[in-house]
């Protein structure tokens, strides 16, 4: 039975309220970073609260300023507990930016002046371009003996040739989430293969109900990866080459023009997949979306609902998969003090468990960067959190690989769009994304 509910809206992540996953709602990012100009006289530090150290007074003068840039997180309380973090840092006085609107290219012009941050986060870390071009400082070493207790995919992600460049905050993911009454009183079982959820989201289709819901563009936005992985294919293999180059990989993106022409999908949603709404408003029984909302999803549905991850492509071929990021807090290179700021990024994202366990879920739902808190985190030991932690250990992808730039993005993204949306030719879209890719990789690679 389907249960009246009101609408379920998750914090807002317009261009004027950024919330910590929008990343994930990119296949790559949106800026070129580290290849923009500068804004004339636009220092970037308009709007920074500045908050003194924990013991300042007396003697505090001698400490080290610096500088710490957030993007606008769209959950409540969150500027105010980073403002509380760094004004509990003792050896130095941090003073904390809230950027609003285009993050990435406000950082990607401050760190080609002398006016930017010391500490910054970056949505899966630095860019190649940035470590290339010497904007970000190094921090191997910082994890310490915690090395081994952060999300490997992550590490790697922040990685370029051994040297670590960025330090995981927190875990956002990707999932499919279904109506258990809905999938029961059809007779199905959760779907493990993409054969298997074609055939639900038609079986589960009815005049009032979509079968399923990837977003209003019909998945172009955020299906190429697991639709990658369903086969056993990539974005680039672990030696930075092209990874789509199996038949398979064109073969299954095919499939989702067949799904987007099936009357199976729902479109033109109220909402978009980032949003739950759709599910809980009963719009639809399954939907692709992310972590961050399950408490809305617990709010409006209580337990009549599941997780799982995209679906492997065959019994035979391929493997379930969710998509992972991460902010990572990375450093500037024209830092007058980048001592002090690694000295700071590892005070808060390595030592205080403490307060990243607070970050990952006292404001909205996230999954701590380090394993051992993530055993901590009481909201991720039961029901579908609990599976959901399961699906990033067994089934996680960091969501792009660093050498995947945004040019890189850009045309695989338009690329499906025209593949879902016009039943283009994905061999021949897939043959053209892959030339663009090439010289991406020739260039910051080769």
């Amino acid at each position: 039975m389907v249960l009246p509910h009101a609408p379920i809206r998750t914090p807002p992540s317009t261009d004027s309220s950024w919330s910590r996953r929008r990343f994930l709602q990119t296949g790559s990012g949106l800026a070129a970073a580290g290849l923009l100009a500068a804004c004339g006289s636009n220092t970037g530090r308009e709007g920074a609260t500045t908050v003194a150290a924990a013991g300042s007074g007396t003697g505090a003068a001698t400490k080290p300023t610096l500088s710490q840039w957030y993007h606008q997180y769209g959950e409540a309380g969150t500027q105010q507990a980073v403002e509380r973090y760094a004004a509990a840092y003792p050896d130095a006085t941090v003073s904390v930016q809230w950027s609003p609107g285009d993050y990435d290219k406000k950082v990607a012009a401050a760190l080609l002046t002398d006016s930017g941050p010391d500490v910054f986060e970056a949505g899966n870390g630095p860019s190649i371009d940035q470590i290339q071009s010497g904007q970000v400082v190094e921090l191997t070493g910082i994890l310490g003996d915690a090395a081994g207790d952060f999300t490997p995919s992550l590490i790697e992600r922040m990685t370029w040739q051994g040297k670590l460049y960025g330090v995981p905050q927190v875990i956002d993911m990707q999932l499919l989430v279904y109506r258990k009454s809905l999938l029961e009183a059809a007779g199905l079982q959760p779907p493990t293969t993409f054969d298997e959820l074609e055939a639900a989201a038609a079986a589960l289709t009815t005049a009032d109900v979509k079968g399923l819901f990837v977003g209003n563009d019909g998945g172009a936005g955020v299906l190429p990866g697991p639709v990658m992985w369903s086969v056993g294919a990539d974005y680039l293999t672990a030696d930075n080459q092209i990874g789509f180059t199996d038949p398979l990989v064109a073969e299954a993106l095919g499939r989702l023009h067949g799904l987007f022409t099936s009357g199976s999908l729902l479109l033109g949603a109220p909402a978009d997949w980032s949003d739950p709404s759709a599910l809980v408003d009963g719009l639809t029984a399954m939907q692709w979306t992310g972590l961050w909302t399950l408490p809305a999803l617990q709010e409006g549905l209580g337990d009549d609902f599941g997780v799982l991850p995209w679906p492997a492509y065959s019994a035979t071929v391929g493997a379930g998969s969710v998509p992972i990021g991460a902010y990572g807090s990375a450093v500037s290179a024209k830092s007058t003090n980048p001592d002090a700021a690694k000295a700071f990024v590892k005070y808060l994202w390595v030592d205080r468990t403490e307060d990243q366990i607070d970050w990952a879920q006292s404001y909205g739902f996230h999954i701590p960067a380090r394993t051992s808190l993530a055993d901590q985190a009481e909201g991720l030991k039961s029901g579908p959190a609990a599976d959901a932690v399961t699906l990033v250990e067994q089934n996680g992808h960091a969501q792009t690989p660093l050498l995947w730039t945004p040019a890189s993005g850009t045309a695989l993204s338009d690329a499906v769009t025209r593949i879902i949306k016009d039943g283009s030719d994905p061999a021949a879209e897939m043959a053209t994304v892959a030339q663009t890719v090439q010289a991406e990789l020739d260039r910051v690679a080769g």
